[in-house]
């Protein structure tokens, strides 16, 4: 994994926790304020989305391919649109403001109605984000996969997803501590590809190895490039 693919991902996995942890929230809310009486279909729906969601995106730091990933973002984020349809159903087009004062039932008696219309605008929200989101996610996904299958990684579906490229750049997994790229020994380099020295490829029969020194303090790059006769 490169080292801008792993940060952009861990950064979508934060956020997707933050949204789907405030959602839960809001669900067990209603859960201790209408279950078992009053709205138990959409309030057991509601904690079953982002508690689902959590737990995979737990398992996926520990394991994931892309084949996994790319169903996990494509379950999760069709049962967030269903979320986010069934919120607008259940909300609709109330305006809060004008329910100040009003009371809306509940299991013991009766609740704030614009507090509840508040939570729900909330969960709204955020269910309809994390739909973008996973769209947005897998989309980008479906990009690097095809990326890594054009350097030569056929069977990237099947491989760990730290062996993803970000786009610009080769497949593989990034040794950030060794500063070192690590690839498969049937992996190939592509001749005129730039690498970092610390990951010098073997010099291809019929090419020149060029190295030019790094600009600003970055490390040296290695190309290499076809002999002329």
């Amino acid at each position: 994994m490169t080292v801008r693919f792993g940060n952009n991902r861990l950064a979508f996995y934060l956020a997707v926790f933050a949204l789907s942890g405030t959602v839960l929230g809001l669900a067990a809310n209603f859960a201790s304020i209408f279950l078992p009486k009053l709205h138990h279909d959409f309030t057991i729906f509601a904690l079953i989305v982002p508690a689902l969601t959590i737990f995979i995106f737990l398992l996926s730091l520990q394991w994931a391919q892309p084949r996994t990933e790319a169903l996990a973002y494509f379950i999760l984020g069709t049962m967030w649109l269903a979320m986010g349809a069934w919120s607008t159903d259940v909300i609709g087009n109330v305006q809060c403001d004008g329910l100040a004062g009003q009371r809306t039932a509940a299991k013991h008696g009766d609740t704030s109605a614009q507090r509840f219309c508040y939570e729900m605008k909330v969960t709204q929200a955020f269910s309809w984000a994390l739909f973008a989101m996973f769209i947005i996610a897998f989309g980008i996904l479906m990009q690097l996969v095809w990326h890594a299958e054009r350097m030569g990684r056929h069977f990237i579906w099947q491989e760990p997803i730290r062996e993803l490229p970000w786009f610009g750049e080769m497949p593989g997994y990034y040794n950030t501590r060794g500063g070192t790229m690590q690839y498969p020994a049937s992996t190939g380099y592509a001749p005129g590809y730039q690498y970092p020295t610390s990951a010098v490829p073997m010099q291809t029969p019929g090419h020149s190895i060029i190295i030019q020194p790094g600009m600003n303090g970055q490390p040296a790059t290695v190309t290499q490039v076809p002999m002329t006769a």
